[in-house]
């Protein structure tokens, strides 16, 4: 179906639909989780979710030891009573038993060293995936690795800024016109690259965009399409196609709108989130274009 449906593809708008189309076909076939609202990938939760198990152990606990020593203090209210039984279920302990106190507190104290237990494995687990994920930036990106264990990365926890200072913030420095002074700089370079050789001609065949492709992350972060590198790899059908509309823009020098246009997200530099100035702009532009450049 992919491949009578990309012979029909007129341009690189196009290709870009139907394989997005194909993409989302197979993730309702195979029953995977979309999201919810818009074509682009949410992101996930910072917190992973062997750490959320443990918490939620951990405030389980809490709130058991607080049931259970409000019973000893006397309380006997029936939904304190029915979780004192719950927490005495498969033993033969009585709760009108003459050593009651003493079983509560040894079941409280019991309770604490879980929690110490389960507090000291996050510490060791955190530990450890700190130390891998420093071990994998080092691999990938020493400059910065070292950058963040010289500067901790800033999280902003306030408001966000106004959208219109934001929009009125980079209009000032992308759109208003500015005179620069690097004429005569522009000139002597010019001059001296006039004895270059110029590249020859450049003809996209299947294989250079294979090659594009395997060499990019499956899941980093698309444009507003929404299409991963992951599905450019698994539709081997639409290289050939690809290629045949990636040649188009070089020998036109021009390229749809389409992929120029891109999804921001605002990183925050300091604590200061209220400022459009103390944000560092990261923008996501469609996989098809990180492949052809």
């Amino acid at each position: 179906m992919l491949v009578t449906s990309l012979e029909g593809s007129r341009d690189l708008c196009e290709t870009d639909s139907i394989l997005f189309g194909a993409a989302l076909a197979v993730c309702r076939i195979i029953g995977a989780k979309l999201p919810v609202s818009g074509r682009a990938t949410q992101k996930s939760s910072a917190i992973p979710a062997w750490r959320k198990r443990i918490e939620d152990r951990i405030a389980k606990a809490r709130a058991l030891i607080g049931r259970l020593t409000s019973f000893r203090s006397g309380n006997n209210r029936p939904r304190i009573m029915r979780t004192v039984r719950m927490a005495f279920a498969g033993t033969n302990i009585s709760l009108f038993q003459p050593d009651i106190t003493q079983k509560l507190t040894e079941r409280i104290d019991n309770l604490k060293q879980k929690i110490a237990a389960w507090g000291k494995r996050i510490r060791r687990f955190s530990e450890r995936s700190r130390r891998f994920n420093q071990n994998r930036l080092f691999q990938s990106d020493q400059k910065r690795l070292y950058k963040s264990l010289e500067r901790p990365e800033v999280c902003g926890a306030g408001p966000g800024p106004d959208q219109a200072d934001t929009v009125a913030c980079v209009r000032g420095l992308w759109s208003e016109p500015v005179n620069h002074s690097e004429r005569p700089w522009m000139e002597v370079v010019a001059s001296q690259s006039a004895s270059v050789t110029p590249m020859d001609p450049v003809t996209i065949t299947p294989e250079d965009v294979a090659e594009a492709v395997r060499r990019a992350p499956n899941w980093k972060s698309p444009g507003f399409d929404g299409l991963h590198h992951y599905w450019l790899k698994g539709f081997v059908v639409c290289h050939a196609v690809l290629a045949r509309q990636f040649q188009e823009p070089l020998d036109q020098k021009s390229l749809p709108n389409l992929f120029t246009t891109g999804t921001t997200h605002l990183v925050p530099k300091d604590q200061d989130t209220i400022d459009p100035s103390k944000y560092r702009p990261i923008t996501c532009l469609p996989t098809i274009y990180k492949t052809l450049t």
